[in-house]
């Protein structure tokens, strides 16, 4: 299931903090589109991910909130 989030990621560096959290995360595929104006973060993973997505950003001072569909 693919999820989409708003995020305040805004630059590489951002997402190289980032990175290594999210590849350990077991069995989600991950990608940033910082040419979007909400810097979106999409994520192909179960249901369950969300929560952990979220708060993961949310720990390393970033916002993130899912879109609806």
């Amino acid at each position: 299931m693919i999820f989409v989030y708003k995020t305040s990621v805004s630059a590489e560096k951002d997402i190289a903090i980032l990175q290594p959290h999210l590849d350990n995360l077991s069995e989600i595929k991950w990608n940033f589109d910082l040419e979007d104006c909400d810097n979106i973060l999409r994520i192909d993973g179960k249901e369950e991910d969300s929560v952990v997505i979220v708060r993961l950003l949310h720990e390393h001072g970033f916002k993130c909130e899912e879109l609806a569909d």
